[in-house]
């Protein structure tokens, strides 16, 4: 089977979704289209902090920032770094006046997804083909055998992006970060150690090339990032499907730290491997009619400067706006996004690289103190 879209919109994450949302909210339809089988398919990772200069921008443009303010977890600003000798190098509070309130993952979704038309979004579509067709059209096709054309295509597929090659040659490469990301849920009760520890918000502990970051969640759990300097490859050394030897393997990194640290692993009740990768910094392509990118698919970086999820947004907001304002003429809207996107872009994931390269190398822990006691260095 084969649908007509004027506007399609390739993944129904936190970026793609506000594109649809802001494109609505300005009397225009997009079909979204995502290849988990439905919204409660999977839970949607830990807390997100969202900054007053570009996520809660984009939600101010979907209107939506009122009900943003509504799941907002207090107290979620509060921020502690400590040593591997379990020492506190900074402690500040949430006193409510940061700019970087953090909610759940999950529940800002499902705020976006509950703001549009029934039926906007097509679960359980995965992609396995794109390509190029005359008059800036496209075509892709789905793992159903189904097919739909559309005018304007928009890849908000994440990094691994099935639209980008459109546009781009680039893929992302490894960082030389591993993240091993771990639960300890119901922590007040079963982990109450490892809860006054982490604190109510974030949680940062570096030394010797790794460390720890974590968030007190919504539901109560604590959801720790285990962060290792490492080969590509050393994740496949690990049988992650065997928890106790997973944790054996883990805490071997971690020999002469604190015992309240190492407990994040120990008393882990779950285990997930994950490789950070990256696009290169400035990346960017020429103009491509019909076709452009957001999010993920277009920047993604690092999760060292907290960018990743508001930049998406951004990118939706922005892409949706410049299509509102360009009433007919996709390719002026397409071109105004794109000569916005990559500078700030590129500036966001330079930012990023930076923040790595200082969090996991050898100073890290005087790095991070200083950055958080006294602000960034000039450059």
């Amino acid at each position: 089977m084969n649908t007509h879209h004027p506007i399609a919109i390739i993944g129904a994450g936190l970026g793609g979704l506000t594109a649809a949302r802001v494109l609505h909210v300005n009397g225009i339809e997009a079909a979204v289209f995502e290849l988990e089988a439905s919204r409660e398919a999977r839970t949607q990772g830990g807390m997100l902090d969202i900054h007053e200069e570009n996520g809660q921008k984009a939600l101010q443009a979907a209107h939506l920032h009122d009900g943003f303010l509504k799941i907002i977890h207090e107290g979620g600003q509060a921020m502690r770094l400590l040593g591997p000798d379990g020492t506190v190098h900074v402690a500040k509070e949430d006193d409510g006046t940061g700019g970087r309130p953090e909610v759940d993952r999950g529940d800002l979704r499902d705020l976006i997804l509950d703001s549009l038309p029934n039926g906007t979004v097509r679960w359980d579509r995965k992609v396995t083909g794109v390509r190029a067709l005359d008059g800036g059209r496209h075509e892709v096709t789905f793992a159903d055998g189904s097919t739909l054309t559309t005018d304007l295509l928009i890849g908000a597929d994440g990094a691994w992006s099935h639209v980008r090659p459109l546009v781009s040659d680039a893929k992302p490469v490894y960082t030389g970060i591993s993240f091993v990301e771990t639960d300890l849920l119901d922590a007040g009760t079963r982990h109450p150690r490892s809860a006054a520890v982490v604190g109510g918000g974030f949680f940062i502990c570096l030394g010797h090339e790794r460390g720890f970051l974590a968030h007190r969640e919504t539901d109560g759990s604590l959801h720790v990032y285990i962060a290792l300097k490492s080969d590509e490859g050393w994740l496949e050394t690990v049988d992650f499907t065997d928890l106790p030897a997973a944790k054996a393997a883990v805490l071997a990194h971690f020999e002469g730290w604190d015992e309240a640290l190492r407990v994040l692993i120990a008393d882990a009740d779950t285990m997930t491997p994950r490789r950070i990768h990256a696009l290169p910094v400035g990346h960017r392509w020429n103009r491509v009619p019909g076709v452009t990118l957001l999010g993920d698919a277009a920047h993604v970086m690092s999760p060292f400067a907290g960018e990743g999820a508001n930049l998406a947004m951004f990118d939706g907001a922005e892409l949706a706006s410049a299509i509102a304002a360009h009433p007919g003429d996709a390719e002026a809207a397409l071109n105004a996004y794109e000569e916005a996107l990559f500078p700030r872009s590129e500036a966001s994931a330079a930012d990023s690289a930076q923040s790595l390269d200082a969090m996991f190398g050898p100073q890290g822990l005087e790095q991070m103190t200083a950055f958080f006691t006294t602000g960034p260095a000039a450059p």
